[in-house]
Formats: structure tokens, C-alpha cells, sequence
């Protein structure tokens, strides 16, 4: 959540509404404003008779790919993945109820206040870039705490369980040793094509290893589905958007585009009077007329201690901070311009606006085309999203729906309740699919929202039981499972022999890669599973090798360790200690982790 404010306060006041508005209320609408921190009926899980709204997943789904974490077009992949985070931080909240943990307000209030992305340059905390900066990563100032609480009771339970862990000295030691130590090897790769003769599979093996591994060929309940989608950004692709439309939309949008605002503050109270607080404006103004600079009369006029020095700016604003008369004003200028005189509650302004945070138009024109298209279009997708309501509620099938609409009829291939992908997989569909009513009566789903933009009716055509195939239907598998694991066999056993061989001071033709004093970190080009069963094996004694196998994608390793060389643990260097570090940390990482898949297993959780 911080991560967000940091990413989005790099320039200031830069973008301060436009992540609160597109991701609110272009996206949702003012209803999902009102709804996205209170319960909801448009549930996608519960957990533990929680609800996860759907408001929420889309939220994050959005933040995810604004912040540029996730490209746009995996957007539907995502909120599985979302869904999935969400159960595990409210499982982790509920665990951190129970327990009795929580964050006074004055924890909260003093983590803000010391907070730098909402510090003013002189380091003390300013109530104006606080919501600035909230607005602009889509948080208002009480959904913010809300959500800073809950990640400071979290962050406790995670705490807790991180100190929980720690190494002692003697550990921590014989650890740096062992991550210091090298070792020499020579080994050579065995491979079917290494046996003497060919392996031979019986039907007897076969039967055998199905009777035991029957769990690997059990089929789910699966369904095959006919779907229809109305997706308004179908129906956007064919409207005609003429220059005139696009020129007009970049006008609205450059009329409240964020824009870079610099001022002239003077104050009237104690001091000087209101008239004298005018006057001295006026001044000003006429020094502007005569051509003098905004920036250096900003410096010997302006009562803005923090902006004067710095050209009277403010940085980037949007509408909903600077009060109504300021906005009015910095919004009917173009850049380069200068207000009149504007009053508010602190002092007198002069407002010059510098800069337009928008594109150009041509830059802006595919977008300005598609915004617009989709508008033009919202008319016709709510009149056939009702169509959709009423006539597949009424339909025996749904072809006659698909010409109706003018949209496509799609059919899928066997799917299980886990095992679907792409659109299937998205919330509540196959949840659709498996409704008695769909899949016992036959009937059309009830309208599925995809989302704002798209609707979904689905139809179970064929229905078939879980089951365990029949060896004769698994049986290509099967076969391949048994010869795989007797070629394994036989390389061991052949692997055996050679190392015996060679103990017993046998010469063999072998084909041996040389290993030379490497540890276990370095980059190298030996297989993984071949490094770390050397160093597995034993310390050889004498000139004697100590021989080991390991097994590898390309068959079986004979491995023959040579030398092993104790790590120096007198001068325990920067990697090394980052090496302990990152030993603790995983040794934490995991014991948060067993908690929350424990949290998991336990809870009721519902799929929605």
C-alpha cells in the first residue's frame, strides 16, 4: 500500500485524482465508491462467512496494472491470482482478530506524520500532499487508516513469527562453513542409450503400477458448455467516431487535465488589512504586465514560505483540495496565463498554470476513438444486457439468443470446476455452470457480470461424473510412467556397478566432466541435482573417491568426489553475513508461510 503512495509521489502532486477516479468511478462507478470498503451481495469468496467482493478483486486488479506490475492484456488472468491473495489476508486478519492484536489511533496517527511521501520540504507533515497522495494511489484519508491498520496487525503477526526464529552463534557459524565450503568432482551422465539391453514392459507391470497409482488417472466432474458474451467493447469496434468527437472529447479532457500550478500567496489579518493585501497584488500584477518574471516576484512577494524559493509552485493539482475559488480559477487558464486576483480561506492568490498533464491529441487519438466508441455504446450494450436478462431466462437453448444478439455461440471442451482457463475461469462461472439448475435441469444460466463491460450466459450441453479411467484408457500413460521408472532402475543399477567397478580399482572408459573446487553458489553449468547430491556425499578419505549418484533430466549421473575444502570462517565477510541474513529471513519467510497455508486448511472458504 505505501509502495503505491511512493510509486505515485515521485513529481509532487503529480496525478493526484486520476488514479482515484479512473480506478472508482470510470471502472465502477460512484456506487462501488460508496460500497468498496462495506460488505457487498456481488461476493466472488467467503471465507469463514467473510465476504470478498467483487469490488474489491477489480481494485486490485486495476492498481496491479497502473502501477505497470501486470501488462493490461493479463488482466483476466489476474484476478484469480487476486482472489487468492485476498483469502490469504483475510484469513491472516481473522487470525489477528482472535488474537487480540490491534493498532491504536495514536499508532496510526504517528506512522503518518513521519511518513516522508507526506512531509512538505521542510520535513513536517502537510494535511494537503496527505490527501493529495492518498487521492492519487485511490485511497481517501479513512479507507487509508483502515487499510494501515490492517497492515500494521498483520505486520505484527509477521513479526512475531520472524523472531521467533533465530540461529545461535554455533549455528550461525557452522552455517557460513558449510555455504564457505568448496568441493572437486568429476561425473559422467548415464542414459538409455548406456543399457545393454532394451527394457521390456509387461501387462503385468502396467496392471501393477495403474493398481497403485490409481489416484493419477482419477477424471473429475466435468461439463462441456455453449456460452454467449456481450461485451460492449465488441460492440464499440463499430461505431464510427468522427475528428470533430475526438476533438471534442480531448477538450474535456484538457479542461480537467492535472495541471502544474504556481501561485502568489498574500495574507491579510494581523499584519496588513484585506485593501493592503489587494494592493499588493495589484502590484504585482502590474510588474507582470510590464513583463517582469512570475518566478522572481514570487520570491520577493509571495507569504508562501514554501514556495517562494521555488518559483511559487505547487506541483501538479486536480479539483478537490485547493477549494473551490482556486480550482475555478487554475482551471479556466491555459498554460502561461495568470489569474485575477482569487480569495480564500488562508490569503489572496495570484494563479499562473505552467504545464497540462495530458498527451498530445495525436498521441491521444486511438484512446480519445476507443472512450468514445465505448460511450456511443453504452446505450446499446445496457439495451441488449436487458434483452440478455429476459430472453435467456425464457430460451430453451441458446442459439436462438446468439443470432438474436448478433453474438457468438461458443462451445467448450470437457471442463472440471478447477480446470478451466481464459474467460471460463474468471469469478462465479463455472460456479454457473455446476448450479443444479444448469446442470440438472438443463436450463440457462442466470446473466454472469464479467465485469462492468461484459456479460455472460452459459449452458451445460454434456455432464459427466467424476471417475477413475480404466487402464485401457490411461493406458499410452501408464506404459511411458513404467518404462520411464525402469530405465531409472536399470541407470542406477548400472551406476551401482561402476562405482563398485571403480572401487575396486577397475579402469573404465568414461566420458568425466571435472568439477573444480566449486561451492554451492556459484554460478555454474553442472546439473542442479548433480551439485547438490556432491555435496551431500561424505568427506573422502585419503586418495580414495567417494562415489554417489544422482538423477537427471537426461538419465542417471555417476558422481565421484575427489576433494572437499573447509570454509574459512575466521573473517566473516559481507556475503557471508548477507548469506546468514537471507538464511534467517527464509527461516522466517517459512514459518509465515506454514501459518497461513495452516490458516487455510482450516478455514471455510467458499468459491463463489
Amino acid at each position: 500500500m505505501l509502495q503505491q503512495i511512493r510509486d505515485r509521489s515521485q513529481s509532487m502532486i503529480a496525478k493526484v485524482i486520476v488514479g482515484a477516479v479512473i480506478v472508482a468511478l470510470a471502472l465502477f462507478g460512484i456506487e462501488s465508491l460508496v460500497g468498496l470498503f462495506t460488505s457487498s451481495s456481488d461476493n466472488v469468496a467467503e471465507v469463514n462467512g467473510e465476504p470478498i467482493t467483487r469490488q474489491q478483486v477489480e481494485i486490485e486488479v486495476q492498481r496491479a496494472i497502473r502501477s505497470g506490475q501486470v501488462p493490461p492484456e493479463q488482466e483476466r488472468e489476474l484476478r484469480n491470482q487476486v482472489i487468492e491473495q485476498l483469502v490469504s489476508r483475510e484469513v491472516l486478519d481473522q487470525y489477528a482478530e482472535e488474537g487480540g492484536l490491534y493498532a491504536s489511533e495514536t499508532q496510526i496517527d504517528q506512522l503518518i506524520v513521519n511518513l516522508e511521501e507526506f512531509q512538505d520540504q521542510n520535513g513536517d507533515f502537510s494535511k494537503e500532499i496527505f490527501r493529495n497522495r492518498l487521492a492519487s494511489a485511490g485511497y481517501t484519508p479513512l479507507s487509508f487508516r483502515q487499510q494501515l491498520r490492517e497492515d500494521l496487525i498483520r505486520q505484527q503477526v509477521q513479526q512475531g513469527l520472524a523472531t521467533s526464529e533465530f540461529m545461535l552463534d554455533s549455528e550461525r557459524e557452522r552455517f557460513v562453513e558449510l555455504q564457505r565450503q568448496t568441493r572437486s568432482f568429476r561425473y559422467h551422465v548415464l542414459t538409455q542409450a548406456d543399457l545393454q539391453q532394451d527394457i521390456a514392459v509387461s501387462q503385468d507391470a502396467l496392471q501393477s503400477y495403474y493398481d497403485a497409482n490409481q489416484d493419477q488417472f482419477r477424471r473429475p466432474e466435468q461439463v462441456r458448455l455453449a456460452y454467449v458474451i456481450l461485451d460492449q467493447a465488441n460492440l464499440a469496434d463499430d461505431i464510427q467516431v468522427d475528428d470533430d468527437a475526438l476533438r471534442s472529447a480531448y477538450e474535456e479532457r484538457a479542461r480537467e487535465a492535472s495541471r502544474r500550478v504556481s501561485h502568489i500567496m498574500v495574507t491579510f489579518g494581523d499584519e496588513r488589512s484585506r485593501e493592503e493585501a489587494r494592493a499588493r497584488l495589484q502590484e504585482v500584477k502590474d510588474k507582470l504586465a510590464a513583463g517582469e518574471s512570475f518566478a522572481e516576484l514570487a520570491a520577493d512577494y509571495s507569504d508562501d514560505e514554501t514556495t517562494a524559493d521555488s518559483q511559487g509552485d505547487l506541483g501538479f493539482i486536480n479539483r478537490g483540495f485547493f477549494g473551490e475559488a482556486f480550482e475555478d480559477a487554475a482551471f479556466s487558464l491555459e498554460p502561461g496565463q495568470v489569474s485575477d486576483i482569487v480569495e480564500t480561506d488562508n490569503g489572496l492568490h495570484l494563479v499562473k498554470v505552467t504545464d497540462l498533464d495530458i498527451p498530445s491529441f495525436e498521441e491521444m487519438r486511438d484512446t480519445l476513438r476507443d472512450d468514445v466508441a465505448m460511450e456511443k455504446a453504452q446505450d446499446v450494450f445496457n439495451e441488449r444486457a436487458q434483452r440478455l436478462i429476459d430472453e435467456s431466462f425464457a430460451a430453451d437453448d441458446l442459439a436462438s439468443i446468439a443470432e438474436d444478439l448478433g453474438l457468438t455461440l461458443q462451445q467448450s471442451d470437457w471442463l472440471s470446476r478447477e480446470g478451466a482457463e481464459g474467460v471460463l475461469a474468471e469469478p462465479g462461472v463455472m460456479a454457473a455452470a455446476f448450479e443444479p439448475d444448469v446442470l440438472e435441469e438443463g436450463y440457462n444460466s442466470e446473466v454472469i457480470e464479467l465485469d462492468e463491460q461484459r456479460r455472460m450466459v452459459l449452458r451445460v450441453i454434456d455432464h459427466r461424473e467424476a471417475a477413475t479411467l480404466s487402464l485401457d484408457e490411461v493406458q499410452d500413460q501408464v506404459r511411458n510412467a513404467v518404462e520411464q521408472e525402469k530405465v531409472r532402475e536399470a541407470l542406477r543399477e548400472r551406476a551401482a556397478d561402476m562405482a563398485q567397478a571403480l572401487r575396486n580399482g577397475e579402469s573404465l572408459e568414461l566420458d568425466w566432466q571435472e568439477v573444480d573446487s566449486i561451492s554451492r553458489q556459484q554460478q555454474t553449468d553442472v546439473p542442479q541435482p548433480i551439485l547438490q547430491q556432491a555435496f551431500r556425499l561424505p568427506r573422502p578419505e585419503g586418495n580414495q573417491p567417494v562415489y554417489g549418484q544422482a538423477a537427471t533430466s537426461q538419465g542417471v549421473a555417476l558422481i565421484a568426489l575427489t576433494r572437499v575444502e573447509a570454509g574459512d570462517t575466521a573473517t566473516e565477510g559481507q556475503v557471508d553475513a548477507f548469506i546468514v541474513q537471507m538464511a534467517e529471513r527464509l527461516r522466517a519467510q517459512a514459518a509465515v508461510q506454514g501459518l497461513l497455508e495452516n490458516l487455510r486448511d482450516s478455514a471455510e472458504i467458499e468459491r463463489l
